[in-house]
């Protein structure tokens, strides 16, 4: 008996699906290795291509899912309940938005938290607004992690929770999302094929990028803070498989281990935020200063969601707001996914303006006390963040000494740390559980993916990530890999979201004729 249900489990993995995109990306990954040089070419010169000659690709796309989703939550498709008529959210709001914000976010949250306003304070573009520093170094981080990157999140979220909770679809992939326009025959064909295995590929290579950027600082605050006369390189590693470790062991207990870990990174997180606020000395500054930012972001947003430096005097764009879109594009694979999920039970309007007012409100908080209180620091002359930064080129060295420079620093850095651990637990054991979901041919609404299939998710996420720490040209790489990723996961959103409106207009006429039926009988 069970080598019969063992049988049919393994009939019902697309074996395809779960192997290909790890082959493929271990492949380019051993090609960067072998020949670095020549991959640098190669891979800069396709995402010059990308994000340079079409980046007003991302731009125009980053400004229509906004419209979209303000459009979704005043709509008639606002009132439409992410499951059956009258069915009550799963989850409370906070639990449910603790889950959304850390699966939403990881660990580099925290990294450009603390260290993005330096790199904005030291870019030419600074200069050519006009405005100090302090004006503008605070805006722009506000503005690139805020309404337009939620956005992609929330958008996409309505469109997976509509398709799992009100059309009870049993195949939760990209793919069936795109079914009502594309086809039945093409959905679960070549096409659809095509379709998974761009959105897998674009979901382990935004994994590496992610924990490229901010392992290194964790591994960073070891050595500072425990004199380890090791190197970076080996702590990162450590870091890494206890990181995997603590995502496994959660995402193997289900959403109730997922729930936990992500209210305990939000209590921390906040934490955190008000130690920085009461005792960092800099209150007054961080809270005008973010004001002013936020007042500023507000002001300026059509022009900074539509600047395309056409004469590329500083490609500022370039670096920075077309990077960010593609690279939250990428983590559109995961995130949205498991946001639909668990927002059973509210309707499209909760669902997007909740997530605006969690998302948006908690990624803005951070921004502005942990980043002001750096900014706050340079600005009074106490300490010359920005020049350390100038000299060295090491944002963690930067960032270790602006936590230093804080009463109980030390203290301080060992809360970071916590922190960042359980970000990425909550943030990869929720891309962890999604892959695992893109495993099965058919996966109902309320089943779960075999624990054997989400620990090898669990392993595969890890270990490209270990294997691009020993290489930084390799890491560089994968992040031009993930922009790269991003173009065709666009296209994919566009029929997405042209999908989700073919079906909920259909989808609302059934309704008003079930209703209508229902009032005739009575």
């Amino acid at each position: 008996m069970n080598k019969e249900l063992k049988k049919a489990e393994k009939g019902r993995i697309d074996w395809l699906i779960t192997l290909v995109p790890f082959i493929i990306i271990m492949g380019v990954a051993a090609f960067l290795f072998a020949f670095p040089e020549q991959s640098n070419d190669v891979i800069g010169q396709v995402r010059f291509f990308f994000g340079d000659t079409l980046g007003s690709y991302y731009l125009i796309l980053g400004i229509v899912v906004l419209a979209v989703a303000v459009f979704l939550s005043f709509s008639k498709y606002g009132n439409i309940v992410l499951g059956d008529p009258g069915e009550k959210p799963k989850y409370n709001f906070f639990t449910w938005g603790s889950m959304m914000f850390t699966c939403g976010l990881a660990a580099d949250i925290l990294f450009y938290s603390f260290a993005e306003w330096a790199m904005y304070a030291t870019n030419p573009h600074i200069a050519e607004m006009g405005g100090s520093i302090t004006e503008w170094a605070g805006v722009f981080p506000v503005f690139h992690w805020s309404f337009i990157p939620w956005a992609f999140y929330l958008v996409l979220a309505v469109a997976f929770g509509f398709m799992v909770h009100c059309r009870k679809r049993n195949r939760q992939r990209f793919s069936e999302a795109c079914l009502p326009v594309i086809g039945e025959k093409h959905a679960h064909g070549l096409l659809g094929r095509i379709i998974d295995l761009f959105a897998l590929f674009a979901l382990l290579a935004g994994t590496a990028t992610t924990f490229s950027v901010a392992t290194p600082l964790m591994a960073e605050i070891i050595v500072s803070l425990f004199g380890i006369a090791i190197s970076r390189t080996t702590v990162t590693i450590i870091i890494l498989l206890l990181t995997c470790a603590v995502y496994t062991y959660a995402v193997l207990h289900g959403f109730k281990g997922i729930s936990f870990l992500a209210k305990l990174c939000i209590y921390i997180f906040f934490g955190l935020q008000i130690i920085v606020l009461l005792i960092g000395g800099q209150g007054r500054f961080i809270i005008e200063n973010g004001v002013q930012s936020l007042g500023k972001m507000v002001q300026n947003f059509i022009g900074l969601s539509t600047f395309s430096d056409p004469t590329r005097t500083s490609n500022f764009p370039q670096d920075w707001t077309i990077y960010y879109w593609a690279y939250w594009m990428v983590w559109c694979i995961a995130a949205p996914f498991f946001i639909g999920n668990i927002s059973r039970g509210r309707t499209i309007k909760q669902t997007v303006l909740g997530g605006f007012v969690f998302g948006v409100g908690s990624t803005i908080s951070s921004f502005v006390i942990l980043g002001n209180y750096g900014l706050g620091v340079q600005a009074s002359g106490k300490h010359d963040f920005i020049a350390m930064y100038e000299k060295s080129g090491d944002l963690y060295e930067l960032i270790i000494n602006i936590v230093r420079s804080m009463p109980a620093g030390t203290f301080i850095l060992v809360i970071i740390m916590i922190c960042m651990i359980l970000f990425y637990a909550t943030s990869f054991d929720s891309i962890a559980y999604t892959a695992a979901c893109y495993s099965y041919k058919k996966l109902g609404e309320d089943e779960k993916p075999n624990i054997m299939i989400t620990l090898l998710w669990c392993l595969l996420l890890i270990v490209l990530p270990i294997a691009l720490v020993f290489s930084e040209s390799s890491m560089n790489n994968i992040q031009s890999i993930s922009i790269i990723s991003a173009f065709p996961i666009g296209i994919i959103m566009i029929l997405m979201i042209w999908s989700f409106f073919k079906d909920a207009k259909k989808y609302t006429k059934e309704k008003a004729i079930e209703d209508f039926s229902i009032f005739e009988n009575r």
